[in-house]
């Protein structure tokens, strides 16, 4: 299995639930309120009044073949609009319980 972790502005929010939707994915734990800025192009993202917008985050555990489908979701939607930002970061899920 595999551990996803999606940071995404909030405004891709109704987006990444539709994706995960799709893709079935029903376990998630979702932050928000998530500081942060982009490593590339993205501005940041820290709720103030300079840099008003706000990030999300999920981490779910999903199976290969499932990770596959939802990256793809998920490179369209950051696609749509790089500024806004939205990162994936998986890595392998050893056990869960």
């Amino acid at each position: 299995m595999k551990s996803i972790m999606i940071i995404y502005n909030q405004a891709h929010s109704t987006l990444v639930q539709q994706a995960l939707d799709k893709c079935d994915v029903r376990g998630f734990t979702k932050w928000v309120d998530v500081q942060g800025r982009g490593s590339d192009k993205g501005e940041p993202h820290y709720g103030t009044h300079a840099w008003p917008s706000i990030n999300m985050a999920v981490m779910a555990i999903v199976e290969p073949e499932i990770l596959t489908i939802l990256l793809s979701e998920l490179k369209e939607i950051n696609s749509s609009a790089e500024k806004q930002g939205l990162r994936a970061f998986v890595w392998e899920a050893e056990s869960a319980i």
